[in-house]
């Protein structure tokens, strides 16, 4: 996942429809770069980069999302803490 690209759309206010016709790049692609599913060519890069006015490298940041499962403590407390009993 891109957060830092969807964060600067927002920023922008600028709709994913309305930047991938301005990029000739096709909406279900941007979407897909968007949310991690596709990495983005050198071109597409550099242009959402140029577009956006930020730095490519901060652009394209990755960042994983883990599941709540994995995080959750051993003993199924959504914090990892034991259950305080008095």
């Amino acid at each position: 996942m891109y957060p830092n690209l969807k964060l600067q759309l927002f920023r922008n206010a600028v709709r994913q429809n309305f930047l991938a016709r301005e990029l000739g790049i096709d909406e279900s692609i941007l979407s897909k770069i968007i949310h991690g599913y596709r990495e983005p060519s050198k071109e597409q890069r550099e242009n959402l980069a140029r577009y956006l006015n930020v730095e490519e490298s901060w652009l394209f940041e990755k960042y994983e999302i883990a599941s709540p499962a994995r995080t959750a403590g051993s003993n199924g407390s959504s914090h990892g803490m034991k259950d305080d009993v008095t």
